[in-house]
């Protein structure tokens, strides 16, 4: 297992180097992604002063600021494309160079996905999450995060993270259809962010939508860690939802398992 694994490390250590080829497009990424997070503070901030502060949707107003920043370091690591990868390689025909090698196609780009997590996770998510903490302390009055919860939200991230990975590769399996994918992988991106509470929390949802949500895999990549961040989940529930990312990991690797064996069994290429 070891020795199979060390094939795919060069695509992971590959990724994070090539990530960081270009000085200027590495500050310009890290200037430009940095308002996003800015834009939604100051956009919930206007909404809580508006409502008069208080409680909106089961958060505070400074839950609410951790809320958005630890959304942001936490989509920054898991929301790693592979289906635009995909295809790209139906189109241009390089899937078929990985039919023909002794390599696994989905651990390939997973490994290369791992590259893309550690490299953002290190520019900038970790400075961000620093410097909330003492934004946390300084300014809010909150405490610091515990060790332990902290550890909680490391393993619900990396379950995020191939939630996310695992279910784009499934969705990448429509460029086999469709070949280019540009309009609905815009499409997935809008409706993911609406969905696995990167807009919107899910807790301001009406019941009845927070139970369909439960039933998906989409709240698990970006809501359910940034809630386990905020000790919203204790005890038993929080081994609950860890147990369900793990299930949804499990679930759609069987997914794209049956998607992958079904579409190299028809696939046709044309050409010599």
């Amino acid at each position: 297992m070891k020795r199979k694994w060390n094939v795919y490390v060069p695509f992971l250590a590959n990724e994070f180097k090539r990530n960081l080829a270009y000085k200027g497009s590495f500050y310009l990424m890290i200037l430009c992604s940095i308002f996003a997070p800015f834009i939604s503070y100051y956009l919930w901030m206007a909404i809580y002063g508006s409502a008069g502060g208080g409680m909106l949707g089961g958060l505070t107003r400074a839950e609410m600021v951790v809320y958005v920043f630890m959304t942001y370091v936490t989509a920054r690591v898991v929301n790693v494309d592979i289906s635009k990868e995909i295809s790209r390689d139906v189109r241009e025909g390089a899937v078929v160079m990985t039919l023909i090698k002794p390599l696994d196609y989905r651990m390939t780009l997973i490994s290369k996905a791992m590259g893309g997590a550690l490299y953002a996770f290190f520019a900038p998510a970790v400075f961000v999450w620093i410097g909330l903490e003492i934004y946390k302390v300084a300014v809010l009055g909150m405490g610091v995060t515990p060790l332990p919860r902290c550890l909680a939200y490391l393993v619900s991230m990396v379950m995020s993270f191939f939630i996310y990975v695992l279910f784009d590769f499934c969705f990448g399996m429509v460029a086999f259809v469709t070949t280019y994918m540009f309009g609905m992988n815009m499409a997935k991106e809008a409706i993911l962010g609406f969905l696995s509470g990167q807009l919107i929390p899910i807790s301001f949802f009406p019941e009845a939508l927070q139970r369909i949500f439960d039933f998906l895999p989409f709240s698990s990549m970006i809501y359910t860690p940034v809630m386990v961040y905020l000790g919203k989940y204790q005890g038993m529930e929080l081994a609950l939802v860890l147990g369900r990312q793990l299930l949804w990991v499990v679930l759609l690797y069987a997914l794209g398992t049956f998607l992958w064996s079904r579409i190299t069994r028809r696939l046709i290429v044309l050409g010599g």
